[in-house]
């Protein structure tokens, strides 16, 4: 599918400013769209919107389906009267440059169980008058929710509850029955964690309910949301729990092989993400219903969706699950055409970005050809080799997204301050630059580009250095906890990037 020319930013919600310690869906966020406006945007980037995992990436989330609660704006919350003033004081672990996650989940989560205790304590306004003069009815709104979403929601609240009541030990190791799903011990924990999983789902309504209220916003303004869905999901996470059949697991319930990827440009030992793997003969089984319900759900919450590790549906990298790194995997085949064929017999042409970096062997580059997707360049890969490298902008075909670097990618100052010496040579004698404003000159050049659409992230607009990266692939600590404030953005950041994108046809 070709996209209209256009360019965007690459910001997760989380980077946003705001009061409690992360970015959310608060007031903070309206006035980033309204910043986006202003810089002639016409897309927003953003990484995957589930739950995070393991440290703190939101590409290891505890649900295919479910949002993540700590995005959830508190004082919307109050607001509605289900939290008081005086209990969203800042705490002093707050910062407002990076998330720290010990202290944000512990705050946001007792503010969330707080609102949840008070909206159940509300007694339902019922009738005519509650329309007139109270709004609508929350309680209907939420009893709605939970019965339009019954096909996730009840698996995802009982797994929350479950995880809570045994320390987030993994599923396997809790009593047998809850591990193998039977009915009586399914049907006793209900019972028994109704208060628990009644909170989990008020957070999912407000979660989409605060969300579609801000995608709404954005799309008014001519602006679409790109979304992101990791092709693998993790192993702590309601859906490999509820659906075992579809995962490669032993009798044991654990993974028998795990996902990752082979040495390459960030790993020397290739990159150990430990996600199960999927059973394919399992879902082709099904007609592919698990993975064709995972893409209507997200088109229902984004405009335009970038499959993460697109390659893998060609083939994937298998790792024994005893192996500590991912040297000692082997490439499987993955369900290629089959899959895309099934969404589009249910789903139709859906507006797809892939994600093809890494190895892109041939069955990779007729996956995408065949479904006419497009796929993605980044310009910090382009300064190495000759003049056929594809990621150098001369080698660009239209139907292409280029980055100036994603979210695993350093910030453009950052990289071009640690390249070599002749990468910082060719980049500058392709650029025609000297080195000063590099990420600039790199915004340019994707801007100029044929590619359909360039994204940048706002790090390179403000012109910040290593620091500041989002993530660092193979590192497990320390990352996904960038923010900005809005004293670091000055008004000709926006008129910057407006001037260029106009120049280049892309507002």
């Amino acid at each position: 599918m070709h996209f209209p020319r256009s360019s965007g930013i690459l910001l997760h919600p989380t980077s946003l400013p705001g009061p409690y310690g992360s970015g959310d869906f608060g007031v903070e966020a309206f006035h980033f769209v309204d910043w986006l406006e202003s810089a002639g945007q016409k897309l927003w980037q953003i990484l995957p919107l589930g739950g995070i995992g393991p440290g703190n990436s939101p590409y290891m989330s505890s649900s295919a389906f479910a949002g993540n609660v700590l995005l959830i704006d508190l004082d919307d919350l109050r607001e509605l009267g289900w939290l008081e003033a005086g209990e969203l004081a800042a705490h002093p672990g707050f910062d407002s440059q990076r998330v720290d996650y010990s202290v944000v989940y512990h705050y946001r989560m007792e503010k969330l169980r707080i609102a949840a205790q008070r909206f159940f304590a509300e007694k339902p306004r019922k009738g005519f008058l509650s329309g007139l003069f109270h709004g609508e009815n929350r309680h209907t709104e939420f009893e709605n929710f939970c019965t339009g979403e019954q096909s996730w929601l009840d698996d995802y609240a009982l797994f929350m509850a479950l995880a809570e009541r045994h320390h987030w030990q993994d599923w396997a190791h809790w009593p047998d029955g809850l591990a193998k799903r039977e009915k009586v011990a399914l049907e006793k924990a209900a019972a028994e964690l109704a208060v628990e999983i009644a909170f989990w789902k008020f957070c999912q309504w407000n979660f989409f309910r605060q969300w579609r209220k801000l995608k709404q916003y954005a799309n008014q303004r001519g602006i679409q949301i790109i979304g992101d869905i990791p092709i693998f999901i993790a192993y702590q996470s309601a859906e490999v729990w509820a659906r075992q059949e579809l995962f490669e697991l032993g009798e044991d319930h654990l993974p028998t092989v795990i996902a990752g990827v082979p040495p390459d440009y960030f790993s020397a030992t290739g990159q150990r993400w430990g996600n199960p793997l999927y059973r394919w003969s399992a879902h082709e089984a099904e007609g592919y219903a698990w993975w064709v319900e995972r893409l209507r759900k997200t088109m229902e919450l984004v405009d335009i969706v970038r499959i993460d590790h697109f390659r893998g549906f060609a083939g994937y990298w298998e790792i024994p699950a005893s192996e500590q790194t991912a040297i000692n995997g082997r490439w499987m085949p993955g369900p290629g055409a089959k899959l895309f064929d099934a969404i589009q017999a249910k789903l139709g042409t859906l507006p797809i970005i892939a994600e093809d970096l890494g190895i892109v062997t041939p069955d990779v580059v007729a996956l995408l050809e065949r479904f006419d997707l497009p796929g993605m360049r980044v310009l910090q890969f382009a300064f190495g080799g000759d003049d056929q490298n594809p990621y150098l902008p001369h080698n660009y075909v239209q139907n292409t997204v280029v980055y100036g670097g994603t979210h695993d990618n350093d910030t453009a100052i950052g990289w071009f301050d640690s390249a070599s010496p002749e990468t910082r040579v060719y980049a500058c004698k392709y650029l025609a630059s000297d080195g000063t404003e590099i990420n600039w000159d790199m915004i340019r050049a994707a801007s100029a580009s044929v590619a359909d659409i360039a994204i940048h992230s706002l790090q390179d607009v403000l012109g910040l250095c290593g620091e500041h990266r989002m993530n660092l692939p193979g590192q497990a600590e320390g990352y996904w906890e960038w923010r900005f404030t809005w004293q670091q953005v000055a008004p000709s950041h926006a008129q910057r990037l407006r001037e260029l994108t106009a120049t280049h046809g892309r507002c």
